[in-house]
């Protein structure tokens, strides 16, 4: 590891130890004052055996602010110095929220807490003021292993700083299917040993600063045509395919020294014969796969419990389904108590041993001892704001998005004409409801690089006035310029543009100058034959849009190339080449 690099890992893991907090409501070992020759076989000698289990359970929590007596709050130290859970998982929020949530938290925990978060594609997912970077697929497009390294070191820094020592990431599905509703650009690409190679990156550059990495979604989520968060996905996968293709950057990942692996809530009746569900509850997958064919020794998380893919089926049970398979983190279950509950039931049956429960607890004990957190589980507040989203970090960030712009056709030769002719630009944007500033950093650098730009903003809600506006302003200008901001969504079940919207951008595009801009899922091609100019950007953040208007006014070069094909015509590693004058 780098000088520079271990500093801030010591920086951030000497951070504050726990301050005193209210007494257990039953005795449990502490471990106050030991530092990293904590005896985890005595702290799990002394654990009753609700108390392991909940060592196993991780609920979630927003990462908004709430006063300490808000009722959200207060159920989340009832789960921590009541039930003891041994984790959390934090969502969305500011840095210093996030990070205030957690040391309260910390402080009233008899043992420290495990902290994860859902940091793919860097921080800026959870984290309000985190760095912002182009997404997995974009990273790829750099074609560059160091890239997928920063984005790791980026993640780990920032994370660390606010608290959290388990990323949900890296994402290691390989995306071979472009309707995949839910995996897209949250993964690296479509050739496994490509996406081998960039978790492989991502992981050492997470573990190398200092926080734990998860490869997920195993067995491999990117050729699905379901949003687990909706239905069971099945997938007609034979062992053959599967060991050649979706499970190689799993293999990647181990190798390079991931620590924990999340499953995938998805059905595969081949490998599993005679079964139609989640692979998250079935041993062979789990323990057959994972643990005796691959030889994976780090912690097995479940993706989240309360999605339909494995609600639906087994409810407060999934906890112990997926235990018994195999699972050593139980993550998000709908309630914990109930799913602490269905678990020490299944103890007292005989269907968990002792000896596999406290594998798995061993585990997590171990990796707390690893992190450093029996010596320090809280962190400084005033150190965040010289950590997450700092200009050194940004700076990297901007360099990566710059080299992820991929130029994928130019068929007329909009792109390359406009640093001369600097035309007066219409730009139409379309995006989700909630993302509501998509296309401002774009129109805001165009016009720093001289042009004229005028903005019309299209939503799923818009309806034929506003369609019949963006296409009244459209005529006035010279040349057209579409952003799109099409992604997956948890939930949504679908992916693509609306047809009023790619009815618009294909008549367009057969009557004046026109390119389009995806700034998300980069497919969006496949049903626009008219359109001759098509650049990918990834991601609707003000980075990437800064760096997508820097490539069209030809004050930066263009050398991505596509992680993915684009059918019927481009295939992967392609991608037009441009020098900046």
């Amino acid at each position: 590891m780098h000088a520079k690099h271990l500093t801030w890992v010591v920086i951030l893991l000497g951070a504050c130890g726990r301050a005193p907090g209210p007494s257990p409501t039953s005795p449990i070992p502490t471990a106050d004052a030991v530092g990293p020759e904590t005896d985890v076989e005595t702290l799990l000698a002394g654990l009753s055996v609700r108390d392991k289990i909940a060592q196993l359970v991780m609920p979630w929590i927003p990462g908004t602010y709430a006063a300490y007596d808000d009722d959200g709050f207060a159920r989340a130290e009832r789960w921590v110095d009541s039930l003891h859970v041994g984790g959390i998982i934090v969502s969305v929020g500011s840095p210093l929220d996030v990070a205030a949530k957690l040391n309260r938290l910390q402080r009233r925990s008899p043992l420290p807490l495990l902290v994860g978060s859902d940091f793919e594609g860097g921080t800026s997912l959870r984290l309000n003021g985190g760095t912002l970077l182009p997404p997995n697929m974009g990273v790829a497009a750099t074609g560059s292993d160091s890239a997928a390294y920063d984005l790791g070191r980026i993640t780990a820094l920032e994370g660390r700083a606010v608290g959290v020592h388990l990323a949900f990431a890296p994402v290691a599905d390989v995306n071979n299917n472009p309707a995949n509703p839910i995996i897209n650009t949250r993964a690296f690409g479509e050739d496994p040993a490509e996406v081998g190679r960039l978790v492989a990156a991502e992981v050492r550059g997470l573990r190398e600063h200092g926080m734990l990495a998860t490869a997920k979604h195993f067995p491999g989520h990117g050729d699905t045509g379901t949003d687990s968060h909706l239905a069971l996905p099945v997938i007609a996968s034979t062992w053959g395919r599967l060991d050649s293709v979706e499970l190689v950057p799993f293999r990647a990942a181990i190798a390079a020294g991931v620590d924990v692996i999340m499953t995938a809530h998805i059905a595969l009746p081949v490998i599993d014969p005679g079964e139609v569900r989640p692979g998250t509850v079935a041993p062979n997958i789990l323990t057959g796969i994972l643990r005796d064919s691959l030889g994976f020794r780090g912690m097995v998380v479940t993706d989240a419990l309360n999605m339909a893919g494995v609600a639906d089926a087994y409810g407060a049970e999934a906890g112990v389904r997926a235990f018994v398979a195999g699972a050593d983190l139980l993550l998000q279950p709908a309630d914990p108590r109930t799913a602490i509950d269905a678990m020490v039931r299944a103890v007292d049956r005989g269907e968990i041993s002792a000896d596999r429960l406290d594998r798995s607890v061993r585990r997590v004990l171990e990796a707390k001892r690893g992190l450093g957190l029996f010596l320090r589980r809280t962190v400084p507040l005033d150190s965040v704001p010289a950590v997450v989203g700092s200009a050194a970090l940004q700076a990297d960030a901007a360099a990566i998005a710059e080299r992820s712009i991929v130029m994928v056709k130019d068929s007329g030769g909009v792109v390359h004409a406009l640093p001369r002719s600097r035309p007066a630009l219409t730009l139409v944007t379309y995006a989700e409801d909630e993302h509501r500033t998509v296309g401002a950093a774009l129109a805001s650098e165009l016009r720093t690089q001289g042009f004229g730009v005028t903005v019309a903003r299209l939503w799923p809600a818009s309806g034929r006035a506003s369609y019949d506006s963006a296409a009244a302003l459209l005529g006035r200008g010279a040349t057209a310029v579409f952003a799109t901001a099409d992604r997956p969504v948890a939930g949504r079940g679908t992916i693509g543009l609306p047809a009023a919207m790619t009815a618009l951008i294909g008549r367009t595009a057969r009557e004046r100058p026109a390119v389009l801009v995806s700034l998300g899922n980069p497919y969006v091609i496949g049903g626009l034959p008219e359109v001759g100019s098509y650049l990918i950007g990834w991601r609707s953040n003000a980075v990437t849009e800064r760096a997508v208007a820097r490539a069209l006014a030809g004050a930066a070069p263009i050398t991505g190339r596509l992680p993915i094909a684009l059918p019927p015509d481009y295939a992967r590693g392609w991608g037009l080449q441009r020098r900046a004058p």
